[in-house]
């Protein structure tokens, strides 16, 4: 399949980002991993990063790469979004640890998360990232203690409330506004001290979710009607400067995520008003990358269990549906722009709009998800 991918690109990519059109279906992250494998193996890719909590994935990366801690405990605390709790995930950290364990450090493949610590309720709370931040700059430029008292209960920071009530958002707080001020001067301190490479490329990440959490919140807090596409946006914003980060520090490098995180397209989504429309993390990072970027979309047949069955043949889906095989690598240039869009019965899946054909680099098509 690595054959078929690499075949339709005009280069190797630095970024090859490839999407899914649900979550939680093992079908389609088997389909990933195999993909992983041979990119690792036949192209040198050195790095895979999915849609979960930036932060959290260091523990996974710690325990690929230096085989600190245990399978069990990286599983449970280094996923967001429940995503820990799929054997797929689980197949692909277990072989990264194997294929590590025999090579010399700069040889390892790792792992990392590119989402920001957020939900689609709200953003956590900046206590972990600007104490870590803080942590490689000593008492400067303010003690813990006083961080503490700004950022306060934690448990205020994630409100869902804040959501579609931006008066419940604690994001424009003159306490809100001080850690921000703070965060920046943290960020600007890091750079001046230029610290050990290790050091510096987690200290930026402290930095870039610290700034880009404590910004979430104060979208979050903006009462005019543009509030949710900022919230949108920012969080495409924080997921693209992490890959954008990880490519330089790593690349090659493998993004997983939902398609429309990694489309070149705008993406779109209703939250009970007009439709929204803000520029994906893909589209941001594919303008300064180029045709170092490329964009392998998943297309899905059907999830009997979520009542998704066979799909309509004038659909991009239902014409790959007839063809042989369970999962097959395919030419968009090939497939009719004219299509109609697949309507879903489900609205956690997500079908490929036909319009974005021509900003789609190659498509794996997985003919059913199946539950095992």
């Amino acid at each position: 399949m690595t054959d078929d991918v690499m075949a339709l690109l005009p280069e190797r990519p630095r970024l090859l980002a490839l999407g899914e059109p649900t979550h939680f279906e093992d079908s389609l992250l088997r389909v990933r991993n195999d993909l992983f494998r041979r990119l690792v193996e036949r192209e040198g890719f050195r790095a895979i990063a999915i849609e979960s909590d930036c932060l959290m994935g260091l523990l996974v990366d710690d325990y690929v790469v230096h085989g600190a801690g245990t399978l069990d405990d990286v599983m449970r605390r280094g996923f967001s979004h429940e995503f820990g709790t799929m054997a797929g995930n689980r197949e692909l950290v277990r072989w990264l640890h194997a294929y590590n364990r025999s090579r010399p450090l700069p040889e390892r493949v790792h792992f990392a998360g590119f989402d920001g610590p957020l939900e689609i309720t709200g953003g956590a709370s900046p206590r972990e990232a600007l104490l870590g931040l803080h942590g490689l700059l000593g008492d400067k430029p303010c003690t813990v203690a006083e961080l503490d008292r700004l950022i306060g209960d934690d448990e205020r920071w994630p409100n869902p409330d804040a959501m579609m009530d931006p008066s419940q958002s604690v994001g424009r707080t003159p306490e809100a506004r001080q850690l921000r001020l703070l965060a920046d001067e943290m960020v600007a301190l890091l750079e001046a001290e230029s610290p050990a490479k290790d050091e510096m490329d987690r200290g930026r990440l402290y930095g870039r979710t610290a700034t880009g959490l404590l910004l979430y919140h104060h979208w979050m807090a903006d009462p005019s009607p543009a509030r949710l596409t900022r919230v949108l946006g920012q969080r495409a914003a924080m997921m693209a400067a992490n890959l954008l980060a990880l490519t330089q520090q790593h690349g090659p490098i493998m993004a997983f995520a939902q398609n429309s995180h990694l489309q070149r397209a705008k993406s779109s989504i209703r939250l009970g008003g007009p439709l929204l429309h803000w520029w994906s993390a893909g589209a941001i990072v594919a303008a300064q990358l180029g045709s170092d970027y490329a964009f392998v979309a998943t297309a899905l047949g059907t999830i009997r269990h979520r009542g998704v069955e066979t799909p309509p043949i004038n659909t991009i889906e239902g014409l790959l549906y007839v063809r042989t095989g369970d999962h097959f690598i395919v030419d968009p240039r090939k497939l009719p722009a004219d299509a109609e869009k697949r309507e879903s019965p489900w609205f956690g899946y997500a079908p490929l709009d036909p319009a974005h054909l021509p900003e789609i680099d190659a498509i794996v098509y997985v003919k059913d998800a199946i539950v095992e």
